[in-house]
């Protein structure tokens, strides 16, 4: 296959997408994936974090992996694997004094028989050095700033199968107060706080969830199922208590139904999950419920129980309009806020605050307690757990649990990112600015208009309410600017999977449908009006249907009155390596078609994803289904429309040469993260700058990463 490489200095120059002005943002400069650590192990998470006291190693729990892992940062933006440590049970949390781990394990034999143990251990040898008994299940761990103690949240899990969760299951919580000398915590020495009685819901039974500790040794503790926040001395006196209470979030999406309306309002019991002090007299805490509530808030107490701050459903709007709001959670919590760390930069407090489902942080000024002001929206891996900044360094880092390797999805990630003096770097495309809340995601198909603006597409992920997006990419970040629904007969159209999309020349636009038949969505071409009205369907002719497979049109374009479409994957008929575009006169009705020879490659499987005439070729993605460090194909081809002489169907056909005219990698790489898997839409403007769109899955067991760049003309 002939190669005509787009240079990437010129790449580089148009990745530059700024969101906010030129001030300090933070941009992730890397990604580490956990299993380098690992390399044998079918399942590795990266969950609770904590560094080494000068920023340079990185320590993490690793629960199904029974072990806790180690990342040499002293390059951020490389870093590198140190290996992993093996323990005797379930490793929760980690924090760290100078160079010594302390990592709580939980090694319960049930929800009855509770244990756990603290673990001192060497950093630099990688060796545990000692174990203190904790007499019950541990699920944090914090440091006293001045490391004079340490405390762990004993939580004593409820089962959940048993009596639908209900409390209270015994044995009951406590908080562990451990005293430390010269870097060594005293076991012999052990305080055992008791917080029963506290909580208006299920007192004899404390559910202690998240612990946080101040400058003045104040411990602040969620009691997650029991709604409820304590705050302790180091000595275990209760100094005061107060519920959380409940929160309202309006105009929230509440339905599981395969479309984004944010019409609800919903109240419910904050349940926090992390507390963090924001300054000696105020915490913040994450509601993620988890029994009886999960309101999509995140609030700020001070000390006294007096609530001086609620997001609502502010930081899950912004969150939909950069399409990372998972659809498929709307029935539940949302978009989830977990995690909630504050730290210091510079002169400025800030606040981070973590969306499990989302897998996005919200970073806030906190200058004003009682009115944060958020900054920037960073994307994450999949289920960001632990949060960590690194002020001494500008670096903050995340780290995110989910791996969903077995699926072909991403793996657990551990994300680094830096306080530079640069634009923020994401997001690249939102739908901020529109009259009314607008969701998106699963961008599938794309074409340039006439009037400036790009028209994209969605896919089945939102098949209740198929749409076309118009793009307005000379903004930063690029911006939607106008949600058209797709309709039949006045309702949204149904047995719609949109991979493709091109102008008709009159207004309106052809649409290409990705069919299954198993599932009733029909193999088809759709004409639409302006308004998205379907003003013809065209089925495919029994010659391509009688050779179907589930992977088909992926791609539309116009060509003097001829659609052309890429097929994505060999159907029946074709031999190994091989898959057709197809030709479709409307004016005619004839059928044709040209084979294209696909990539040859290692693993997984390649195939074509957009297809888009521009100045005498047709432009074609080709990818494999491949992500992170073991993506290789992600490239821009075409063919000479010369060159192009379909024959009827059903007989041989001629096959094309394809010229490989971009690598996508470099661009896929830009960012910090990993290799996004679904780079599916293209569209080329009339000075041939080439727009690139990758599909976001609808954040369906994906981190809602949408990556919206251009390349310049050629």
């Amino acid at each position: 296959m002939p190669t005509r490489l787009l240079a990437t200095s010129a790449l580089a120059l148009i990745l530059a997408t700024p969101g906010f002005a030129q001030e300090m943002n933070f941009n992730r400069v890397a990604a580490f994936p956990v299993a380098r650590n690992l390399p044998e192990a079918e399942e590795t998470s990266a969950e609770i974090i904590a560094a080494t006291e000068d920023g340079m190693t990185l320590v993490y729990t690793d629960s199904p992996a029974g072990s806790v892992g180690f990342i040499d940062i002293t390059d951020p933006a490389a870093p590198a694997p140190l290996g992993a440590l093996a323990v005797e049970g379930e490793p929760t949390s980690v924090a760290i004094a100078g160079t010594t781990a302390f990592v709580a394990v939980n090694t319960s034999a049930d929800y009855v028989n509770t244990g756990g143990a603290l673990l001192t251990l060497d950093v630099a040898t990688r060796q545990i050095t000692a174990s203190c008994d904790l007499g019950g299940q541990p699920d944090s761990v914090a440091i006293a700033p001045d490391q004079s103690f340490l405390a762990v949240a004993i939580e004593n899990e409820r089962d959940e199968d048993l009596n639908d969760g209900a409390l209270p299951q015994m044995p009951a919580g406590y908080l562990v107060i451990l005293p430390m000398a010269d870097g060594a915590v005293q076991c012999d020495a052990l305080i055992r706080a008791d917080v029963t009685g506290l909580a208006e819901i299920a007192p004899e039974d404390p559910e202690p969830e998240f612990v946080s500790i101040n400058a003045a040794g104040e411990i602040a503790l969620t009691l997650q199922e029991n709604n409820h926040i304590v705050i302790l001395d180091r000595s275990g006196a209760v100094l005061s208590h107060f519920a959380a209470g409940e929160a309202t979030a309006e105009n929230v999406d509440t339905a599981k139904d395969g479309q984004l309306v944010f019409d609800q309002s919903v109240t419910r019991l904050r349940e926090p999950d992390a507390i963090t002090w924001v300054d000696a007299d105020h915490i913040a805490i994450a509601n993620e419920g988890d029994w009886q509530g999960g309101s999509r808030t995140w609030s700020i107490f001070n000390r006294d129980g007096t609530l001086v701050y609620d997001s609502g459903s502010s930081l899950e709007h912004t969150i939909v309009e950069i399409g990372h709001y998972p659809e498929g959670r709307s029935g539940k919590k949302g978009v989830e806020l977990e995690s909630v760390v504050a730290a210091t930069y510079g002169e400025t407090p800030m606040i981070f605050v973590g969306s499990e489902r989302g897998s996005v942080i919200g970073v806030y000024d906190a200058t004003d307690p009682a009115a944060p002001v958020l900054r920037q929206l960073l994307p994450s891996g999949i289920g960001p757990e632990g949060l960590l900044p690194i002020p001494s360094r500008n670096l903050f880092v995340t780290a995110n649990e989910s791996d969903l390797g077995a699926d072909g999805a991403a793996r657990s990630h551990v994300m680094v990112y830096e306080l530079q003096d640069a634009p923020a770097a994401y997001p690249q495309l939102t739908s901020a600015g529109m009259e009314q809340l607008t969701g998106w995601g699963a961008i599938s198909g794309m074409v340039a208009g006439e009037d400036g603006l790009l028209y994209a597409v969605t896919d089945s992920a939102y098949g209740a309410q198929p749409t076309i997006f118009a793009i307005d990419p000379a903004q930063q970040p690029a911006r939607i600017v106008q949600a058209i629904r797709v309709t039949r007969d006045g309702a949204p159209a149904a047995h719609m999977d949109m991979e493709g999309i091109t102008l008709d020349g009159q207004g309106g636009f052809w649409i290409a449908n990705e069919g299954r038949t198993d599932r009733e969505i029909p193999h088809a071409l759709y004409h639409v009006d302006a308004t998205g009205a379907i003003t013809e369907e065209v089925t495919l002719p029994e010659a391509l249907l009688a050779h179907e497979t589930r992977f088909g049109f992926e791609g539309v374009t116009m060509v003097d009155g001829t659609l052309w479409m890429a097929v994505q994957r060999e159907w029946g008929d074709d031999p190994a390596g091989m898959v057709k575009l197809v030709s479709y006169t409307p004016a005619t009705g004839d059928w044709a078609a040209v084979h294209y020879p696909l990539a040859a490659h290692e693993r997984g499987w390649v195939g074509l994803s957009e297809i888009v005439a521009h100045d005498g070729y047709l432009y074609l993605i080709e990818r494999d289904n491949q992500l992170g460090d073991l993506a290789a194909i992600k490239q821009i081809t075409r063919v000479a429309l010369a060159d192009l002489q379909p024959a009827p169907l059903g007989g041989e056909l001629p096959v094309v040469t394809p010229e490989v005219v971009a690598d996508l990698l470099p661009a896929l790489r830009a960012t910090g993260g990993y290799v996004l898997d679904k780079v599916e839409s293209l569209a080329i403007t009339q000075d041939g700058t080439m727009w690139i769109v990758t599909d976001n899955d609808g954040v369906d067991d994906h981190s809602g990463e949408t990556m919206f760049f251009a390349l310049p003309p050629m």
